[in-house]
């Protein structure tokens, strides 16, 4: 009997337009922009995707809502 083992992609990163960023970590839009113009930045910066639009990797965002969690929980 043959075992085939597929290889597949990883999952493809989301990209999230600010709404998305507002709904996902509760924070509005005017906060957002303050921590991550801080200096060091407290949240993840956008990436460009055009002249006029920005955009968040979900993974970034995840990653900054786990650090947040584990720093309540150690506080």
């Amino acid at each position: 009997m043959k075992v085939q083992t597929s290889l597949s992609a990883p999952p493809a990163e989301t990209l999230l337009r600010l709404p998305a960023v507002v709904a996902r970590v509760g924070l509005k839009k005017s906060a957002i922009y303050e921590m991550f113009n801080r200096n060091p930045p407290e949240f993840p910066r956008p990436m460009r995707l055009s002249r006029r639009a920005v955009c968040w990797p979900a993974s970034k965002i995840d990653q900054w809502i786990a650090e947040r969690i584990q720093a309540a929980e150690q506080s």
